[in-house]
């Protein structure tokens, strides 16, 4: 593999994430594009993409919750790129950057079957509220971007 990191923000390099999202989750997972695609995909939304000789393979999406806080979302490997440590790479970018961002927390809306993943990469589960989603029941969990000293 030849792993490279794209930090989308132009359209030609969004469209690198909107395929992983299309092809690694809509389209196994019966969901529509409507439905995929929400007011959190725009021009101005910013995207982790990584690529593998230029092919995209996984991809996130971030996007401000507050001052301090903002949403790391629609991660998405390639099933075929699953088990290789792209999911693990693909967050710790996202947090680099929302670091540089001046961000101090990080939030993600983990679907049930993959909060053990978070939480080896330092994320709490926030509250024991399930939220029920049209197609997944999801926890929200938080991780601190900043280094308590």
């Amino acid at each position: 593999m030849n792993i490279n990191v794209i930090r989308a923000t132009e359209t030609w390099q969004q469209a690198g994430a909107y395929y992983v999202r299309i092809q690694g989750m809509a389209r196994q997972h019966d969901i529509t594009l409507r439905r995929e695609f929400d007011e959190h995909d725009t021009p101005d939304t910013k995207y982790i993409v990584l690529t593998d000789d230029e092919f995209s393979v996984a991809t996130c999406r971030l996007y401000q919750i507050d001052e301090e806080t903002a949403m790391i979302g629609r991660v998405v490997v390639l099933p075929e790129y699953r088990g290789k440590g792209l999911g693990k790479r693909v967050m710790a970018e996202a947090e680099k950057w929302l670091l540089e961002m001046e961000y101090i927390k990080a939030v993600v809306e983990s679907r049930d079957v993959a909060v053990g993943f978070y939480e080896r990469i330092g994320y709490e589960t926030a509250d024991d509220k399930i939220l029920h989603g049209v197609t997944f029941d999801c926890i929200r969990m938080e991780k601190s971007l900043i280094e308590d000293n």
